[in-house]
């Protein structure tokens, strides 16, 4: 019989969910230590939903509160907090627990009815779970988009030949003709933390500096970045890769690990050097280490359309969905679904508006950054 707590995010649920991850499978966002890092540091309410046979923790997932304006009603969303990039839920594929979930949030008086499901993974066992389960409620449930990402299943799926192979290795070759080119992925929580510093300064040189974006813009978010890294990092779930020319870093990727799979969190790279595509070639070359260390699988993080498409074949679905687990049609799900209808067509008329104002000339190299 499986039970439901809903509490707030806990330190001490950290080895009941190592348990988990070890028979399920994982999903780093949901990691307890990084919904701590979130909550400290004032990314939203965080609710994480426990589920339990007797002693045994087989399913969780957390989902925040949020308002889309101060006379809207409160929803509850998914992924929990910014910069989270996958929202589906940690379930032991042995117990049926997304029922278990939703039950629970339709009981608990405190909480709303209506979620926004963005980010979900729409090819693994979880995401089929929440489908069946929302079935067999009968409820509302409205499907916003369904878009591709990168998502690197196994080396097969790595374009090692053809044209971008071929420019990866002119740029390499190029690059290693200015000096001495050397990969680190630190993994001592000290070395990450320096190496993260490395990383946040290449970031606020970059555009994403220059357009107010990097995380060092918002004192919110270098801080929850500072936290979230280090104490990850602490737990082996966490690393910052730089790459070096005579020991100069010239591009950083922030890493997270969650078992067998690897995610590839933020991109940064020192624009002196876009040329030689230094993101590119520094992802290239930490998946021929991350595979030989023993991931099997490597999440992008990236939207459809990001630079790490022209590395890579493989893809995988992401959903974004609204529903409902209510009792009886709400008047919240309708003006959510408005507002999602109305956020869909401001941005389809802002990127149009940009395609006619800022026309730019199309990349050939593979100097891009990803998330």
């Amino acid at each position: 019989m499986v039970s439901v707590e809903i509490r707030a995010p806990d330190l001490a649920i950290v080895p009941h969910w190592d348990a988990l991850v070890a028979r399920a499978g994982g999903n780093v966002f949901m990691h307890p230590v990084a919904l701590c890092a979130a909550a400290a540091t004032g990314f939203g309410q965080i609710h994480v939903l426990l589920a339990w046979e007797a002693d045994t923790l087989v399913g969780l997932w957390a989902l925040r509160e949020r308002r889309v304006a101060p006379l809207f009603p409160k929803f509850l969303a998914a992924p929990p907090y910014g910069y989270a990039f996958v929202a589906s839920p940690v379930l032991d594929p042995q117990y049926d627990v997304m029922p278990a979930f939703f039950d629970a949030i339709a009981r608990e008086p405190r909480l709303p009815k209506v979620i926004q499901l963005k980010l979900l993974d729409g090819e693994d066992a979880p995401y089929r779970a929440t489908l069946a389960a929302l079935g067999a409620r009968n409820g509302q449930m409205l499907k916003l988009s369904e878009r591709a990402r990168p998502f690197l299943g196994s080396e097969s799926e790595r374009k090692r030949s053809g044209s971008t192979g071929k420019k990866l290795r002119q740029d390499w070759n190029r690059l290693s003709a200015l000096g001495a080119v050397e990969l680190a992925n630190v993994r001592a929580p000290e070395d990450v933390r320096a190496a993260l510093e490395v990383f946040l300064t290449l970031e606020a040189q970059s555009w994403k500096g220059q357009n107010g974006t990097a995380l060092l813009c918002d004192e919110n978010d270098a801080a929850f970045a500072r936290r979230f890294i280090s104490d990850l990092a602490e737990r082996n779930s966490a690393s910052v890769a730089l790459l070096h020319v005579d020991g100069k870093p010239i591009a950083a990727q922030a890493l997270l690990y969650s078992g067998t799979m690897a995610y590839t969190w933020k991109t940064a790279f020192d624009a002196e050097f876009a040329k030689f595509s230094p993101g590119a070639l520094l992802i290239d070359k930490v998946t021929d280490a991350l595979f030989a260390a023993g991931i099997k699988q490597i999440e992008s993080c990236s939207p459809e359309g990001s630079f790490m498409e022209q590395l890579w074949t493989g893809r995988r679905s992401t959903i974004d969905m609204l529903v409902d687990v209510g009792a009886r049609k709400s008047a919240a799900f309708v003006l959510a679904a408005a507002s999602e209808h109305a956020y869909a067509w401001a941005r389809e008329k802002r990127n149009q508006l940009r395609g006619l104002l800022w026309p730019l000339p199309k990349r050939k190299n593979l100097a891009v950054t990803g998330t």
